[in-house]
């Protein structure tokens, strides 16, 4: 075998580990494997001096251009008409069925009612990839005018989910959206100067940057849903049209549903925004199109928009407002965290008025300032952050300054990393507070009748300085506090003394160890059996426990090290505190060993008493579906693991099946 013969094996080779990895999630060789190969056809390409136009080398992007050329697209790009309520979609479906109707009394071929496929709406940069008739990309351009783009062939090429070559003769466009995700802007901004804003913007720049090696450290993806020019066999339905898409090797979001009445669609417009801010790539809506091609070709055009389809979309995620103060708080670790005060701003549907700003670092790096026009993202159903500034508002800003002091107690702080401490834990509210009302929680001592009001209460009417004064507590005492009478009181007493009989990990959940929740609290004792045995667990036994890394395994270590802590905890068991662990016989059964996910809403179960069940099957409960997920039980409303265990050929079970197994 010549050299360029086994440079063209290696490549093929090497593009479809590429696929294996980023794009079906299921790699079927190793990292070092991958790496030896790569590295041999590294050595040939410059060997020969030559660099097959398809090969994985590309995506290096080890390259700066002198500027942008123009690319005319084979077939227009066409915008979407855009619906922002329900109304505008009834009267864009009305339209539909009217021309429907309309050209069926007039033809002999009748075209079908409409049936709609509806699609996220990516919130990214489009891509318009072009495939000669041998399969290879042969240039990546931007949307621009829908006519004319820019050449971003060799900035597409550093995107791993873009195939470089695709099993079709026949000259293609294919159309996506490159995107950033939420973990590839995290780690940019972790090493970068000058932090990016948002994602949309994360995977713009990089697009439109000259040198491809920037592009290539932003680590875009792309997703991908439309044939805009075809030279090949034509397409019934747009589902076929993106079966041929996902089977060419692209990107496809699995989520795609199949909708012919309003009611439907508002039942996915719903859903899809119920699942928008957990997503790890930003969307601003849904795309609802014709499913029949036919249909869309009678429909047609208007002068800037397609009739058969239309976007809709949903409230912005990110507004601008002004940073007006800093407030500082602290937690139950003692750590005093920054949050920014905003002059009120309507932000997805809801009004914000505060948002996170992390710590001084983050501060500093992305230069946020008192008075300045800030960036603010919400991205979930927890605070808002603050992604950047507008620089013109800088000139009348002011710096922020961290506290020297704490603004509960007064007590200094001390500074460790980029984070900073208040180490009063014995008289600092804040901290004593969040530490009682975490050790009554009810996945920790589950001492019922106890809330944060109760808690600071205890804390400045009795003095409760520890968390081994709750014990010491008399009901004389509780007579004093507000709302509490005799029978308040006396429940709050009798709870205190059940909670002595705890299991173990509910206790260690307790201690507040940093790191540790209460998944880790279980696998610790399950390892352990006993706290002693945890308390001097070495570094090597404890990351030999599964999903303890280094981290976590150091924060255990660290914790049992403090002499104050251990007095706490031999202080708490003198008080009667008598934690204990029983080992559950876990008698055979089908789930033993087993990861299951579990979504929807069940009948019979909560969602912790269901998780309860599978572990005391010995069964591994998982948040996310995955090639390594041997069940999947749903419940009502299942959502996209659902979707993705079908795709995945899982075994799929309802609540009748899973409790037909166990019996």
């Amino acid at each position: 075998m010549d050299k360029r013969e086994r440079m063209h094996e290696l490549a093929e080779e090497l593009n479809k580990y590429a696929y294996e990895y980023y794009v079906l999630n299921n790699p079927s060789v190793s990292d070092k494997e991958y790496d030896r190969k790569y590295d041999e056809l590294l050595d040939l390409e410059k060997e020969a001096g030559h660099v097959l136009p398809y090969s994985p080398t590309q995506r290096v992007g080890d390259v700066i251009l002198p500027e942008f050329n123009k690319y005319t697209h084979k077939a227009p790009l066409w915008s979407l008409d855009k619906g922002q309520n329900l109304k505008e979609l009834i009267e864009w479906d009305k339209r539909n069925k009217k021309l429907i109707e309309e050209y069926n009394n007039n033809a002999d071929k009748k075209l079908p009612n409409p049936c709609y496929v509806i699609t996220k709406k990516f919130d990214g940069l489009t891509l318009n990839c072009t495939y000669d008739e041998n399969g290879v990309l042969i240039k990546a351009a931007t949307r621009g005018t829908g006519i004319i783009g820019e050449d971003i062939t060799a900035q597409a090429k550093t995107i791993k989910t873009l195939p470089l070559k695709i099993d079709h003769h026949n000259v293609i466009e294919i159309h996506g959206e490159a995107i950033m995700t939420k973990k590839a802007f995290e780690e940019y901004n972790k090493n970068s100067e000058v932090p990016l804003k948002n994602l949309r913007n994360g995977a713009a720049g990089a697009l439109r940057n000259l040198n491809v090696k920037e592009t290539a450290k932003r680590n875009l993806s792309a997703f991908f849903y439309d044939i805009g020019y075809n030279e090949g066999e034509n397409f019934q339905t747009y589902m076929e049209m993106l079966q041929f898409i996902k089977e060419k090797g692209f990107y496809v979001d699995p989520y795609i549903k199949l909708c012919s009445t309003i009611e439907e669609i508002e039942k996915e417009i719903q859903y899809v925004e119920s699942i928008r801010f957990d997503l790890d790539y930003d969307i601003d809506g849904i795309v609802i199109a014709i499913n029949d091609i036919r249909t869309r070709e009678i429909l047609g055009y208007t002068v800037k928009f397609p009739k058969w389809a239309i976007a809709y979309k949903f409230e912005a995620q990110e507004a601008t407002t002004k940073l007006l103060d800093v407030e500082w708080n602290v937690g139950r670790s003692g750590r005093v965290t920054p949050t920014a005060i905003l002059e009120p701003v309507e932000l997805a549907g809801v009004t914000v008025k505060r948002a996170t700003l992390n710590n001084m670092d983050d501060i500093k790096r992305k230069n946020v300032r008192l008075g300045a026009e800030v960036f603010v993202r919400r991205s979930n159903d927890v605070i808002p952050e603050i992604m950047g500034v507008a620089e013109e508002s800088l000139k009348v800003s002011e710096e922020i300054f961290p506290p020297e002091k704490c603004p509960y107690c007064g007590s200094e702080l001390i500074q460790e990393g980029v984070h900073y401490f208040c180490e009063n834990t014995l008289s600092c509210k804040p901290q004593m507070v969040k530490s009682i009302v975490h050790f009554a929680s009810r996945e920790a001592m589950n001492i019922e009748g106890f809330s944060e009001k109760t808690a600071e209460q205890l804390f400045e009417k009795l003095e409760i300085k520890s968390i081994s004064d709750l014990y010491r507590i008399r009901k004389e005492q509780l007579l004093t506090l507000e709302k509490f009478g005799d029978k308040k009181a006396q429940n709050l007493l009798n709870s205190l003394e059940k909670s002595k009989n705890c299991e173990l990990a509910s206790f260690i959940y307790a201690l507040g160890i940093p790191n540790v929740g209460i998944k880790t609290a279980k696998d610790l004792v399950k390892r352990f059996k006993n706290l002693d045995r945890i308390k001097a667990a070495t570094f090597e036994e404890l990351i030999s426990v599964q999903d303890i890394g280094d981290i976590v395994a150091k924060s255990i270590i660290e914790f049992f090290h403090q002499e104050k802590i251990i007095s706490s905890i031999n202080e708490l068991l003198c008080l009667g505190v008598n934690p204990s662990y029983k080992e559950i016989e876990i008698k055979e059964n089908p789930f033993e060993g087993k990861t299951v996910v579990v979504t929807g809403s069940l009948k019979g179960y909560s969602r912790n008493e269901i998780k309860e069940k599978l572990e005391s099957l010995g069964a591994k409960v998982s948040g996310s579906v995955s090639k390594k997920t041997d069940y999947v039980v749903v419940g009502e409303e299942a959502g996209s693991k659902y979707d993705k265990a079908k795709e995945l050929n899982i075994p799929i079970l309802n609540e009748e099946e899973f409790e037909a197994i166990l019996q």
